[in-house]
């Protein structure tokens, strides 16, 4: 199998004759939230261009996340819905939530077509060049130059932001910090635990022999519940495996390869607990999007603490690592013959899937980001916006999906394994900020947010979910545009005057209360439990 095309990043070389892309308006990031606020600012008559970090458009939604995250499908409105529409007419249905990744891919690019929106690949930014709080280009390392009258941070980890010199947050911050209570270290959530004690060292009961691969020690004082660290929740591909004999590609042994990495998920399943692909949603045509599931899965817990803030050398490493662990578990699972025979037979039914992701070898290219930057802005939303105790009054569209945190350490603790960090709290759909995605007018004021937007741990555990992406896009693009027409600042748009775009615009600003919705009942309809994204 050949991944040499499976990569976060490789360096571009200086070119002779570097072009220069001027628009009224510079969208960094293909992702879903960048392509939806690229079409919205076209239609409101601004030339734009999008600038994308890699090889590929949409983002995770079109590399594997095809089980949507939707929460409460009612509160999902404008060119969001639209792509699900548009997905639906793919399959020839009114509209679709869940999708195969080349279905996604497909969507995206059609839809940047017919909008004539450009895609410059392969743009790593490596300076942004500011002059009185305005961002007034952007240089790549290539030599490319990017100019705009305004530009959005549609990115998974907020570079351009960080590099215009927005303040930003990474990790946890204390309960105490904004008054919250679902915030920092988190040892009692009942969801993706040990079931069974799991001895944590590489023999048994000898704490001299040292620790299994992917457990630590619990450093001292970081063990109170509520407390902030910089630590942030796992990463892993979404990825997309079929059963069928004609389409399936057993899975191939990775470039690298370390069967020690896969001694605690042996243990657990010696310990009595099978688990690791339970959370595996089918997808049209009889394929399936795997993700974590339980104590031991493909979150690879606590390797990415250093993407956020790392050079794009070192993603690229953590990229590599991870590919490794979640392709090498599959191999593992399907050949090692120490893992029960029964579990073998059953992972060696599936494979990857020979017509999806052709030229990275049929592997997702998108590490799944749940969480990297936040921006720290006039308005935080935080768990008491997500719980209904606090309301904003300048919504750009509902978040709805549960605050959702996936681990983010596995250590020793009372001689055992223990994972730590793990969220998953039911909410009702509640307003976002238009002030979340706008950074302090003294730090820019030609830029918007609208991925790594201003919000605390937790509360972007609920909000960071595809669909709103896509909904806080729109928006940024609504709201970049009146800035560009009556020649302000991103702060100075008048929010009345925005709802009134939104609105126009399909976007849902308000929940229905008519509607009938029970969050625990539907987090549980959706993936069986209490959520899992």
């Amino acid at each position: 199998m050949d991944f040499s095309n499976l990569r976060y990043y490789e360096p571009s070389k200086k070119m002779k004759h570097p072009y220069m892309v001027k628009e009224d308006l510079i969208v960094y990031g293909a992702t879903p939230a960048g392509i939806t606020c690229a079409i919205q600012a076209k239609k409101m008559g601004l030339t734009v261009a999008i600038a994308e970090f890699g090889r590929h458009i949409g983002g995770i939604t079109a590399s594997g996340l095809g089980a949507t995250d939707f929460g409460a499908k009612e509160a999902i409105g404008g060119l969001s819905r639209e792509f699900y529409k548009r997905i639906g007419n793919y399959y020839s249905k009114e509209e679709q939530w869940t999708f195969e990744p080349k279905a996604a891919a497909s969507v995206f690019k059609n839809w940047l077509a017919e909008y004539e929106i450009p895609v410059y690949y392969n743009q790593h930014p490596e300076t942004v060049e500011m002059e009185k709080m305005k961002i007034k280009r952007i240089i790549m390392e290539n030599g490319s130059v990017f100019i705009g009258d305004f530009f959005v941070d549609a990115g998974y980890e907020g570079d351009i932001m960080a590099k215009a010199g927005v303040s930003y947050m990474v990790g946890r911050e204390s309960n105490s910090t904004y008054g919250e209570t679902y915030n920092g270290v988190r040892f009692g959530e009942p969801h993706h635990k040990f079931e069974v004690p799991v001895d944590p060292y590489v023999i048994e009961g000898d704490k001299e022999s040292g620790l299994l691969q992917g457990v630590e020690e619990l450093e001292p004082g970081t063990e109170k519940e509520g407390h902030g660290d910089h630590k942030i929740q796992a990463y892993n591909f979404r990825i997309c495996l079929t059963k069928d004999p004609e389409n399936r590609i057993p899975f191939p042994k990775p470039p690298s390869y370390d069967t020690d990495s896969f001694s605690l998920l042996l243990r657990y399943i010696q310990a009595g607990v099978w688990d690791a692909m339970n959370l595996h949603i089918m997808l049209p045509t009889g394929k399936s999007d795997l993700n974590n599931y339980g104590a031991v899965s493909t979150d690879f817990i606590g390797k990415n603490h250093e993407w956020p803030d790392g050079s794009y050398e070192k993603r690229e490493a953590i990229f590599q690592e991870h590919f490794n662990y979640n392709l090498g578990m599959l191999y593992f699972l399907s050949q090692d013959k120490r893992v029960p025979e029964p579990i073998r037979e059953e992972v060696a039914e599936w494979g990857l899937s020979k017509d999806e992701f052709t030229k990275t070898g049929h592997w997702p290219h998108q590490l799944y980001i749940r969480e990297s930057r936040r921006m720290i802005s006039d308005y935080i939303m935080t768990d008491r916006n997500c719980l209904g105790q606090t309301v904003v009054e300048d919504s750009i569209g509902l978040a709805s999906y549960q605050m959702d945190s996936h681990h983010c350490r596995r250590v020793v603790k009372d001689g055992a394994c223990v994972n730590e960090g793990d969220v998953e709290i039911p909410i009702s759909p509640y307003p976002v900020s238009f002030r979340s995605i706008r950074p302090n007018s003294e730090e820019c004021s030609n830029l918007l947010v609208p991925v790594c937007l201003s919000s605390s741990h937790i509360a972007f555990g609920s909000i960071r979910m595809e669909p709103v992406f896509m909904i806080m896009g729109q928006s940024a693009g609504a709201a970049v545009s009146l800035a560009f027409l009556q020649g302000s600042a991103v702060q100075d748009v008048h929010y009345n005057r925005l709802k009134e775009v939104l609105l126009e615009s399909g976007q849902v600003l308000a929940w229905d209360e008519d509607i009938e919705d029970d969050p625990v009942t539907r987090m549980k309809k959706t993936f069986g439990h209490g959520g899992g994204n």
